[in-house]
């Protein structure tokens, strides 16, 4: 039996829209609309919303979440061990976040990820050129 916080987190699957309505940057709350992309629960998306703000304000404030802290993050969230980790892993496998030194931090991985399939799509797809994408 594996633990689930100790589950692989090699990828996560994101809804994609191609409605120019559905944009992340036209919605009133980004980073919800984002976490209803990776969540299909609405209390999970609102969670791991809660939880992505609590790590960026942690770290801006130079105080990264520790991963010791688990348990009073349990509590602030109102969620159970494994639907805490279920959702980490989420997050992680999406390079939101990462796991380093023990601590939780906002990654770049995501906009790597999808800056790197859009410019693929664009130049080897369409056969467009790459400064037409910028």
């Amino acid at each position: 039996m594996s633990i689930v916080k100790n589950a692989p987190r090699t990828s996560t699957t994101l809804v994609i829209r191609s409605d120019a309505n559905s944009r992340i940057t036209h919605s009133r709350d980004p980073y919800y609309n984002l976490m209803r992309r990776l969540f299909q629960e609405e209390a999970t998306a609102t969670r791991g919303q809660k939880f992505l703000m609590m790590v960026e304000d942690r770290q801006k404030n130079g105080n990264p979440i520790k991963t010791s802290e688990w348990e009073a993050i349990l509590e602030e969230l109102d969620i159970g061990r494994a639907s805490f980790y279920a959702m980490r892993n989420k997050l992680l496998g999406a390079g939101l976040i990462s796991h380093k030194n023990q601590e939780y931090r906002l990654s770049g991985q995501f906009s790597k990820d999808l800056v790197d399939m859009a410019r693929w799509w664009w130049t080897a797809v369409l056969n467009e050129n790459p400064e037409g994408l910028d």
